[in-house]
């Protein structure tokens, strides 16, 4: 219970909101605008008024606005610079739209040709489903550099799964972010659960396997908003949306030129640039947009932070180092024989060895905690009448993504030194080959992960006018290439013939304190694995939507389409230089073929009770239905249904809700049923029944061949509060709850909980495996040999830790959005928040499997997660200052619970947009950003997920520290 009261005390009291633009009521105002172009005078009403105010670029270009002082409403503001434009604001929804006069009328609240996330309906947002709109102003305000920050920001969305902080070997998730992507997870229901849009479509499938969407790809600067939507959309849109969809709306019409440079460093340990340009131009009959950004960022040294080590024991946990390091160990006669430190392997007697004891190396050694990332982008967009109710358009994004990191070994293994090794000591006196523990980072450098990211999309239409009715034709393509490399790695084939060597100048000297090895030898060693994947996707859209019959509240609406796609996602050849004399070449692995969705669908809008027709309790009572049917060529057909409805009962009091079915049919990467698919390893398992404490596993890692697709219920109930009484107020509270039926999951996150909790995890173990079968997986070419447990070791249990449909995910929760604005010292103040509590997510491996709540551990969602935020602005000044707030959570991955403190981080921006109507301040804004304002380290967590080991959660806190950035936008 304190924990619930203390997720309405943190809302109640914070000082701070989300960036999602915020709706409020139309109180008068005090404006002190100047006269000035009519673009930037509306942006400073938005952000005076506190109200979300969109209008198109072509619409205000050339234009100017008088000046405007005094105390006015933000709909009497908005019609005092309107005044003789031919402009006129509409509502859709809680945001205001800026149109022309003698555009359509259809609906007094109707949007014209705004689509809004989550509807297909235009004009209307989505009826009883939340929605977060992110706009450029709050893009500005917050300091954002990249997409991915944007949408990461918002507290619905987990870290877990694709990040460039993690390449999915830290949460063993299987991510397949190999080239050090961005995708979205909200709800924590899996990257491959939320749909991600640009401008309505989708893009290609990214990362090795085609396992999520790459936001990172998406420069920032072409943003004109993100729409997001926390709630299942199958009913809208399709298969992955069962925990919401994420919209990125590009700048689809600009006029002139805007020119952007950006600056930052995180306290001198990793620099940052961006620049980027936008070029618009407008006719009579259409426009064009044409932009380009350019973005780098250093990598981040492990070296730098402290807490990404395996030695923990300076942080108070255990020292976690293995047994491959320079000065490596020596193995023979079934002992260790540590090799002494300060000598260069020369000479090496038994007498100077140590025997029983091991030296101990940090895989850290060397590598990057963030990746050295490099990206150009470039987007143009066309629009073009060709008569009075007809347009075309067409836009397009390219990006070149590079990343270079240097990563933890992957292929250490125990090296054979023969008696013939120039080297060679016998520390037992048989003259048998010995073993050596032996690491190449200093001899090699650390291994390193490079490679370059081609992103292609191009979407191009028709739209017609009939009427009142819109109806839209277009084609959508997009393709993403990743070259995938990884370089000093060790070529086992050389190594042998280079350990082989008697010659003592060309021979492999694996016995000193290194490196100390010919550099002509140790470079023939080198080896590398190159590979690359393909991510394609086409489809064809045909949609109407308009008023369908008159009511007395309004008309009904109607929206119908229909939609054909075609995804694939293939491997191409990959070479190894890791195993043989020259480089092999390895067939592609072979993903499933080409998957062929077609759809259709019918959304349905009816105004019960409005502006038209109203009685007591009901001022306002709006009623949608949804429905969609799938076919795919590999897994048949699926329909999907979605009600909501929004009821106004007094002015200022809104409660909504829905309910919704949603679908995700496996992805590519979890089909594989190739052998390289599979994989095999012992593990030394926390085990309370053992004398010891400790229990070996064999565990068993893959696909399971009988995957079915996922299926999930979605219900949401909300309440808006808007007092008449307290202009400026805005309260919203939305309560949701997802089933999650046969979820495609691997509980190998949990695998040191396998025997800790045996009546959770026993339907996918198998006690006391027979030596047949140990020796089956002991001689399998997929087994790895990661702790050096011998196959003669006691096994108490196999377990199945393959990707398979686990029961049921049951999760619910709140969302709290507060925000209130006001004048404050001749300026215009906000306070607010936005936060997350999760009351549970009960997880059960199979049907028969007991429930257990996973949120607040390692490898998921906290159960509060807030973003709040003070903001202040006057004339061309504004500042912002934000609060984000992880709550502490348990870590399980011990043999003893540990409990991790909670993150919080302050955020500071502060802006200065130059009001001057004419020289070379015009149009120019300066904002300085400090991201971690305190430089808050995040707080320690004994984090063991297989071989990984770290003081820190990558899924719940940022490495990155104190970052503080100066950012220089001109408008021309």
């Amino acid at each position: 219970m304190r924990k619930k009261i203390g997720v309405v005390l943190f809302c109640g009291v914070a000082l701070f909101a989300t960036p999602a633009a915020r709706a409020q009521q139309d109180g008068a105002r005090d404006y002190d605008i100047v006269a000035q172009d009519l673009g930037t005078a509306i942006t400073q009403v938005a952000l005076r008024s506190g109200r979300q105010i969109i209008v198109a670029d072509d619409l205000v270009r050339n234009r100017r606005a008088p000046a405007l002082r005094g105390r006015y409403s933000v709909d009497a503001a908005l019609a005092a610079l309107l005044g003789g434009t031919g402009l006129r604001a509409i509502i859709v929804g809680d945001t205001l739209v800026i149109q022309r006069s003698d555009a359509p009328d259809q609906d007094a609240d109707d949007g014209g040709d705004i689509i809004v996330t989550g509807s297909r309906i235009r004009g209307r947002g989505p009826v009883g489903s939340p929605l977060v709109t992110i706009d450029r102003t709050a893009i500005d305000q917050a300091g954002f550099a990249t997409t991915q920050q944007i949408v990461q920001s918002i507290p619905q969305n987990f870290a877990g799964g694709a990040n460039e902080n993690t390449s999915g070997l830290i949460s063993a998730a299987g991510n397949g972010n190999a080239s050090r992507g961005a995708g979205v997870n909200l709800r924590g229901l899996g990257q491959n659960s939320t749909l991600l849009l640009i401008n309505g479509d989708r893009p290609p499938l990214a990362g090795a396997g085609g396992t999520f969407s790459d936001l990172s790809v998406i420069p920032a600067s072409i943003i004109q908003r993100v729409e997001i939507v926390p709630d299942g959309s199958s009913a809208i849109y399709g298969s992955d949306a069962v925990a919401g969809v994420v919209n990125v709306i590009t700048r689809l019409s600009f006029h002139g030129a805007e020119s952007s440079f950006r600056i930052g460093t995180a306290d001198g340990d990793a620099q940052e640039y961006q620049f980027s340009q936008l070029l618009g131009t407008q006719w009579a009959s259409g426009g064009l947009v044409l932009a380009y950004e350019f973005y780098k960022r250093d990598n981040l040294l492990a070296a730098d932070r402290p807490y990404a080590t395996e030695d923990l024991r300076v942080l108070g946990g255990p020292d976690r180092r293995g047994n491959y390091a320079n000065p490596g160990t020596i193995f023979a006669g079934g002992q260790s024989y540590a090799i002494p430190a300060g000598q260069n392997g020369i000479g090496l007697t038994p007498a100077s060895l140590a025997a029983g004891t091991l030296n101990r190396g940090d895989r850290w050694l060397g590598t990057d905690l963030l990746p050295d990332q490099r990206r150009h982008s470039v987007f143009a967009s066309l629009s073009q009448d060709l008569g009075p109710a007809l347009r075309f358009y067409a836009n397009s994004l390219v990006t070149w993504r590079n990343f270079d990191v240097a990563v933890q070994p992957s292929g250490d293994a125990r090296r054979t030194v023969p008696a013939s090794n120039p080297f060679y000591v016998d520390p037992v006196g048989t003259r048998q080959p010995i073993g050596v523990n032996y690491s190449f980072v200093r001899d090699l450098g650390p291994e390193r992960s490079r490679g370059q990211v081609q992103a292609y999309g191009a979407t191009a239409g028709l739209e017609a006018r009939l009427g009142a009715w819109r109806i839209d034709v277009h084609g959508n393509w997009g393709k993403q290439v990743e070259n995938y490399d990884q370089i000093n790695r060790v070529n086992t084939a050389r190594l042998a013939l280079a350990l082989a060597d008697t010659n003592p100048a060309t021979a492999y000297n694996l016995l000193g304190d290194g490196p100390n090895t010919n550099p002509t030898t140790i470079e023939s060693v080198r080896g590398y694995t190159k590979s690359r994947y393909y991510g394609d996707s086409w489809s064809a859209t045909l949609r109407a939507d308009g008023p369908l019959i008159g009511l007395p509240a309004g008309a009904a609406r109607l929206a119908v389409g229909a939609e054909y796609r075609q995804e694939r996602y293939r491997a191409g050849e990959t070479i190894f230089y890791t195993s043989t004399l020259t480089p092999s070449v390895a067939a592609p692995v072979p993903y499933p073929g080409a998957r062929k969705v077609s759809a259709a669908y019918a959304e349905l809008l009816l105004p019960v009770f409005g502006e038209g027709l109203t009685i007591p309790g009901f001022r306002r009572l709006d009623l949608s239905a949804a429905i969609r049917a799938e076919h795919y060529s590999d897994f048949g057909g699926t329909q999907n249904p979605k009600l909501g409805f929004t009821w106004e009962s007094l002015r200022g009091l809104t409660v909504r809700g829905s309910y919704g079915t949603s679908f995700r049919a496996p992805l590519f990467n979890e089909l594989r049923q190739d052998p390289t698919s599979i994989g095999y390893f012992a593990w030394p398992a926390a085990d309370p029944s053992s004398p010891t404490g400790m229990s070996n596993l064999l565990v068993i890692r893959g696909n399971d061949p009988d995957l079915r697709p996922e299926r999930a219920t979605s219900w949401t109930l909300g309440l808006d509060l808007k007092p008449a009484f307290l202009p400026g107020f805005r309260a919203g509270v939305t309560w949701f709850d997802v089933d999650y039926r046969d979820r495609i999951a691997s509980p190998v996150a949990n695998l040191a909980n396998f025997l800790i909790n045996r009546n959770v995890y026993d339907p996918i173990l198998t006690a006391n495996p027979s030596p047949a079968r140990i020796a089956e997986i002991y001689a399998s070419p997929y087994y790895i040999d990661i702790f050096g447990i011998p196959q003669t070791a006691p096994f108490v249990a196999e377990a199945d830790a393959r990707l398979q449909n686990l029961s049921s995910v049951q999760q619910s929760g709140i969302d709290v959005d507060l925000a209130y604005s006001f004048d404050l010292g001749g300026g215009r103040a906000e306070l607010g928040a936005v936060g997350t509590y999760i009351f549970h997510i009960r997880q059960a491996l199979t049907a028969t499997a007991a429930p257990i709540d996973v949120v607040d551990t390692v490898g998921n969602p906290v159960d509060l997660r807030g973003r709040a935020r003070v903001t202040w602005s006057k004339g061309g000044f504004d500042a912002a200052l934000f609060v984000n707030h992880a709550d502490g959570y348990i870590n399980r991955t011990t043999a003893t619970p540990q409990k991790v403190q909670a993150w919080t981080t302050f955020d500071l921006n502060l802006g200065y947009r130059f009001t001057d109507e004419s020289g070379i301040f015009k149009g120019l804004r300066v904002a300085l950003s400090v991201t971690n304002l305190l430089d808050a380290d995040p707080p320690y967590v004994t984090y063991l997920v297989g071989t990984y080991t770290a003081g820190f959660d990558a899924e719940n806190a940022n490495p990155l520290g104190r970052f503080v950035a100066l950012q220089v936008t001109k408008q021309w």
